[in-house]
């Protein structure tokens, strides 16, 4: 189902489709809108009899801010529960029947986003530049690989950030270490600091904002593919890259021309619209606790935070909390894993993920750094394989490679992302796998966070336009340049000659 206007907030048709987690009575009964106001007696078939969108409070849950007062968070969670959903069922299906595609071969996953979303940074001209630079990236890929793109972005949703320490110290002053702007704020002060689950709720009506729209842009005439020059970004428009990308336009707009010389409608939603969706990590679960909702067409539970979530490294634990709430939901999920991750451990994760071995389901985002994924990723395959297990194999060539410069900055070096996304393409090409994606922290803004690359960023210029909040982010020529070499790797593998 595409991301369509008709869906905003406003839209409520198709939000009579679920049912807040919390609402239970002993009588069922429908409003006018034929919402259901209560928890059915029912088991849901996604989800065990011992599964209920609370029961993850049972187990350990790391990386969970502590609010110090309960009613205020019991109150922030009431009021999440009574709020429109963001997503909607049909469009979660939709995008897992896409995701099952890729899992057979037939398709590549592009996500890509800001590291941390912010209240401050909020505006619609920032969505729509990463936004473009996603369509570039997937046009590219598109083209280059002779086959779809899933575009996925890390958007809507993208607020809290895992930490290393509970608490930061500055000048011997200890204060809770900044998570995200839906837990705290970035300054350091007590008042800042402090762990507010009312910016749960300020980040769900960012989040209602961000998706209005990215529904807009991708049905409302901007993603039309006539216009895919006008996807350009000003600053990447006198790169190589941007070269590089306005001659495979000219191809492209050749192309058009040929098939409306031979009667095709190239007005037709498939070439004016895109399939657009979400996904963030699944770290806040009294957030994602509040916005998950019962189908009332399947019984199954969706958390209508996003389209997709996956869990962090950090917290995948095979008993801990964030594997107990997903485990229950029908959204497409992801795991992150590093060179830490086992055979044995990953099989263990996929049986609780994804026990029914649905195709599209589960992705499993590698993270390792080049050298340890040449070396650790073939076993993790050949387990995989062995079990038979459907899984999309997603590539993150940007977390394994972050280092801190002299300066004191935190990036991420092209040539070490590249290195490693080559080294994940050649182990599928031995294992006889398919390298199904590919997530990035990136945006469309004229950032230097990450060196290297045709934007030739140096450790020397990163404070020229070192803006993020957290993670260092590759600019919109960087990310360009990196769908040209998946492009040319994929074309590689499918025998196609060079763009």
């Amino acid at each position: 189902m595409r991301l369509s206007t008709a869906l905003l907030i406003a839209g409520l048709s198709r939000a009579a489709a679920f049912t807040p987690a919390s609402l239970s009575t002993n009588v069922a009964h429908k409003s006018a809108l034929s919402v259901a106001s209560v928890r059915p007696e029912t088991s849901s078939p996604a989800a065990s009899d011992d599964w209920s969108p609370e029961s993850w409070t049972n187990a350990v849950a790391k990386q969970m801010p502590i609010y110090e007062d309960q009613e205020e968070l019991a109150g922030a969670v009431k009021e999440l529960e009574k709020v429109a959903p963001l997503v909607f069922a049909g469009e979660v299906r939709s995008l897992h029947e896409k995701l099952a595609r890729v899992s057979q071969g037939q398709g590549f996953v592009l996500m890509g986003g800001d590291c941390a979303e912010s209240f401050k940074e909020f505006h619609v001209n920032h969505i729509r530049d990463t936004f473009r630079v996603i369509m570039q990236m997937s046009l590219v890929m598109t083209f280059g690989s002779a086959m779809p793109v899933v575009k996925i972005g890390r958007m809507a949703g993208q607020f809290a950030k895992p930490r290393s320490e509970p608490n930061e110290v500055i000048d011997g002053v200890s204060l809770p270490s900044y998570r995200g702007d839906n837990v705290n704020q970035e300054e350091f002060t007590p008042e800042a600091r402090r762990n507010d689950p009312n910016l749960m709720v300020k980040a769900y009506y960012q989040s209602a904002q961000t998706l209005n729209i990215l529904r807009a842009f991708s049905t409302g005439g901007f993603a039309d593919i006539s216009r895919l020059h006008a996807w350009n970004l000003d600053f990447v428009e006198d790169t190589a890259e941007g070269s590089r990308y306005r001659k495979l336009a000219s191809k492209v707009d050749e192309s058009l021309r040929f098939m409306k010389a031979i009667g095709i409608d190239t007005s037709s939603p498939e070439f004016t619209s895109v399939d657009f969706y979400t996904a963030h990590e699944c770290l806040l679960l009294p957030y994602e606790q509040a916005l998950t909702r019962q189908d009332s067409t399947t019984g199954k539970w969706y958390d209508c935070s996003s389209h997709m979530l996956w869990v962090g490294e950090r917290t995948r634990d095979l008993d801990g909390a964030h594997l107990e709430f997903t485990r229950g939901i029908g959204n497409p999920l992801g795991v992150k894993v590093s060179d830490k991750c086992t055979p044995d451990e990953l099989i263990r994760i996929i049986n609780t993920m994804n026990p029914q071995n649905i195709p599209g389901k589960l992705s499993i985002i590698v993270r390792m750094g080049a050298e340890k994924l040449r070396k650790n990723l073939p076993e993790l395959i050949r387990a995989v394989q062995r079990e038979g297990k459907a899984v999309v194999w997603i590539s993150d060539p940007v977390h394994g490679n972050t280092r801190k410069t002299d300066g004191g900055f935190k990036t991420r070096d092209f040539d070490n992302v590249r290195a490693e996304l080559r080294a994940f393409f050649d182990v599928h090409d031995e294992m006889g796998s398919h390298p199904g994606g590919v997530h990035v922290e990136m945006t469309g803004e004229d950032v230097t966070e990450c060196t290297g690359g045709v934007s030739s960023v140096t450790d020397e210029s990163l404070k020229e336009r070192y803006n993020t909040a957290c993670d260092p982010r590759l600019n919109g020529s960087q990310a360009l340049e990196l769908a040209f070499l998946i492009s040319e790797r994929m074309r590689l593998r499918t025998g196609l000659p060079s763009l």
